[in-house]
């Protein structure tokens, strides 16, 4: 690793990629996925499994992931496990080279689905360092870069990372969004069948698309609702033109702050209304702004698959999957507001609910794929509070 004032270094023997922070760090390793460069904060995941989920999840806009668990691409990939369309992670970060796929769903290898994404990736790096040096000093700004000649600008790549302006301030929903109305009825995935149709939907929600993952629609649609999803930027007058028994306010990437200009109006304006509201990561974050709370940046994040939290109410924990980046300041809270879930690793606020009304989120993600599935029951209690305002 070569950093700061040091002269530009070269690439050593075989090495075809490069990981370059924003304070001049330079670590060196084999090209994967698409030739290339991207740009954007590094960041750690902890998840054993479910990198094909984690790559698409639009929650990772302008992010670099590094997978702390060495074992990559053992699964291969396929067309069915895919949070959304095109990926909106920068690249990725390895230990090892990608796995040689072992699985009955694989139809590819994870290095052709990168390479199909344009995906740049970086294997041979020392992950357990990058994520304490993550730890200690925060996600810094970086670039991925792979060069299968081995040859590198470092210092072009150095002003690249040290130009990027990070996260904070930065509206990364608008960018995610779908650009316009749309329908949804996929229910969740079944052994031996796949993804069913919602053949008799029981209640309507609208979901507000901050960055939606697809799972999060499957399990409204499994929990027997018609879903309607529209663009960040409804209004609260659109999104309540299609008459929707419930609001679903979904996760998504950037500055809850940033996005909060928008999108903070409309869900106040649908709180008035006494409709029941749901929210999950981004949405629990813009949810707490329109309460009147503050938001704030974390140190590294909350990025995995065995993220412990305490629902206050009945003292269970959950094995949680998270990725936020931001995190609600809960003495902000105005009084009325009481907070519902807290983390265990740290402490930090993890869901809240409006005391006498219907309104609750929570900032990690219940509906995580693959796993685990400890949190599936805040769907039953959205579609529960739903039944209970149509009923009367």
């Amino acid at each position: 690793m070569q950093t700061g004032s040091s002269p530009p270094p070269k690439a050593p023997p075989g090495a075809t990629a490069a990981l370059v922070l924003a304070d001049g760090a330079v670590m060196w390793g084999r090209g994967l996925g698409a030739a290339g460069s991207a740009v954007g904060e590094v960041c750690f995941n902890t998840s054993m499994t479910g990198y094909q989920e984690i790559l698409t999840d639009p929650s990772y806009a302008g992010q670099i992931i590094s997978f702390t668990f060495p074992h990559i691409g053992n699964v291969g990939a396929n067309a069915e496990d895919v949070e959304t369309t095109t990926p909106s992670a920068r690249g990725l970060v390895l230990r090892a080279d990608i796995t040689e796929p072992s699985n009955w769903r694989a139809s590819r290898h994870l290095d052709d689905w990168l390479k199909a994404n344009d995906l740049v990736g970086i294997a041979g790096i020392d992950t357990r360092r990058l994520t304490r040096r993550i730890r200690d000093g925060g996600a810094p700004s970086g670039v991925v870069a792979h060069h299968p000649d081995g040859i590198f600008d470092i210092p072009a790549l150095r002003r690249q990372a040290g130009d990027w302006p990070g996260l904070a301030g930065m509206d990364l929903a608008i960018e995610v969004t779908r650009r316009q109305t749309e329908q949804w009825d996929e229910t969740r995935w079944r052994l031996g069948s796949g993804y069913g149709r919602l053949e008799t939907p029981q209640r309507r929600v609208v979901a507000i698309d901050y960055g939606a993952k697809r799972n999060i629609l499957r399990c409204l649609a499994s929990a027997g609702c018609a879903v309607t999803i529209v663009p960040a930027t409804a209004t609260a007058e659109e999104i309540l033109r299609h008459d929707p028994d419930g609001i679903f306010l979904s996760n998504g990437p950037g500055d809850p702050a940033a996005t909060g200009r928008y999108a903070v109006p409309a869900i106040r304006a649908l709180m008035a209304t006494g409709k029941p509201i749901f929210g999950i990561c981004l949405g629990h974050q813009m949810l707490a702004l329109a309460l009147g709370a503050r938001t704030e940046k974390m140190h590294q994040g909350h990025r995995g698959a065995n993220h412990p939290v305490k629902d206050l109410a009945t003292g269970r924990v959950e094995i949680t999957s998270q990725n936020h980046g931001f995190v609600v300041v809960p003495d902000s809270l105005p009084d009325d507001v009481e907070v519902t879930h807290v983390s265990l690793f740290d402490g930090t606020n993890e869901g809240l609910r409006v005391k006498g009304r219907p309104i609750f989120s929570v900032q990690y993600h219940p509906e995580a794929s693959p796993g685990p599935m400890d949190s599936h029951y805040l769907f039953d209690r959205f579609v529960g509070q739903i039944d209970a305002a149509k009923a009367g």
